[in-house]
């Protein structure tokens, strides 16, 4: 039986009401999360091929009711970005389409929320960062660009060849964009004009060589965001599965961030495994006291088989739970299993009692609970099979879109 506050968090309007997924067979598909009588399900509702052949990396804005999908572009010299009105249904209605530099798999919205905005997105394949301004209900037009190079390519010849911008992500003070590049091993930083939200770029941070910086997240251990808190960044690097814990210092008049690394664990912790793991994912909980991971190619779990009547087991990745503490430290807690295999991205809803992961492999989505309390994460309580590699999966934090 599910617990109390679990139950809240499905029957409460809001958030937790629809998901959306995007995977590389081409479609955003629409599921309804649902409750009753303490069984959980997932149901299909709508599909939307409106973003292009490849969809890799979904933005909500919840304040405007928008979604925003980037289209990789895996077989095509460009990508694209497009936009969506978020119906009340959980169905999806296309506003603009617009072709992009290639492989963007990650956008992140800045500026001031009540005001001006943009989406930054980074392009792997690209070897670039670019932005494109929103006009609000919908619609945008392209910023900026900044396109890479390297001199040689970086230790891991196959996977640095070029600069491969992976992430962007902004500071807790809204002052910045990060974009970790796997490629140069570098974590980029740009300072934002809010007047124009032009973008400048500043001293980057030099991540190990060959580490292959992927995503990152910040942690204001007292939840005050401001340039004289205390502020830490965790960098999670593919090629070399770790967390790189840095304590972050705000340069003044907008001059910048300096890290200094003051930790570096295994995303797998301790854990005894012999395979090549490849973290993906990164997040921290929304009552900011945990760090969660996600591992692909770990495949330390197996798990029954929901579609068989046997007791057949399916293999699972992992996702490994830390305790942050206030000096920046990770206590691990747990590793658990992502309910497939690929788990590439994930999301958690604003309470904290659920994961919704997109096991990219096993072409499913798992809705997993979880214990905001002691950050354990339970047992799948809902699979649903999805076409095609899945890129992303989100909540629709909006609650209620247009009609």
């Amino acid at each position: 039986m599910l617990s109390s506050s679990l139950l809240l968090a499905l029957t409460t309007t809001g958030s937790a009401t629809n998901l959306f997924v995007s995977s590389y067979s081409g479609e955003i598909t629409s599921l309804a999360l649902s409750e009753s009588n303490g069984t959980v399900s997932l149901d299909t509702t709508f599909s939307n091929a409106g973003c292009g052949p490849n969809p890799s990396w979904l933005t909500v804005d919840p304040s405007r009711g928008l979604l925003f999908c980037l289209n990789e572009g895996l077989t095509s010299p460009n990508g694209s970005l497009s936009s969506f009105t978020i119906n009340r249904n959980g169905s999806l209605t296309r506003v603009q389409n617009e072709t992009t530099i290639s492989g963007p798999v990650s956008g992140v919205i800045y500026g001031n929320s009540a005001g001006k905005q943009a989406i930054g997105l980074a392009h792997y394949t690209g070897s670039s960062l670019t932005s494109y301004d929103l006009d609000g209900d919908g619609q945008f037009h392209f910023g900026e660009s900044f396109t890479y190079s390297l001199s040689k390519p970086g230790p891991d010849a196959a996977r640095q060849d070029s600069p491969h911008p992976h992430e962007a992500v902004t500071d807790p003070t809204g002052q910045y964009i990060l974009v970790p590049d796997l490629g140069a091993d570098l974590v980029r930083v740009y300072g934002i004009d809010f007047e124009t939200l032009n973008l400048t770029e500043l001293s980057p941070l030099n991540a190990p060589s060959g580490s292959g910086p992927r995503h990152a997240a910040f942690y204001n251990p007292y939840s005050v965001a401001s340039e004289d808190a205390t502020t830490f960044f965790y960098l999670i690097t593919e090629l070399t599965s770790t967390i790189i814990t840095y304590s972050v210092t705000y340069l003044p008049n907008g001059g910048g961030l300096t890290f200094t690394q003051t930790a570096q664990v295994s995303t797998l912790w301790l854990l005894n495994h012999n395979r090549i793991n490849a973290p993906a994912g990164v997040l921290i909980s929304p009552d900011n006291r945990f760090l969660i991971v996600s591992n692909r190619n770990s495949t330390l779990f197996s798990l029954p088989n929901p579609d068989a009547s046997n007791n057949t087991q399916i293999p699972s990745d992992t996702f490994t739970t830390f305790e942050l503490q206030l000096d920046g430290r990770l206590v691990f807690v747990q590793a658990w299993p992502s309910g497939g295999l690929y788990p590439r991205q994930f999301s958690i809803n604003p309470s904290g009692t659920l994961i919704a992961v997109g096991n990219q492999l096993s072409a499913n989505v798992a809705l997993l609970s979880r214990n905001p309390a002691t950050g354990l994460i339970g047992e799948p309580l809902a699979r649903i099979p999805v076409k095609g590699n899945i890129t992303c999966v989100v909540f629709d934090q909006a609650g209620a879109g247009s009609a």
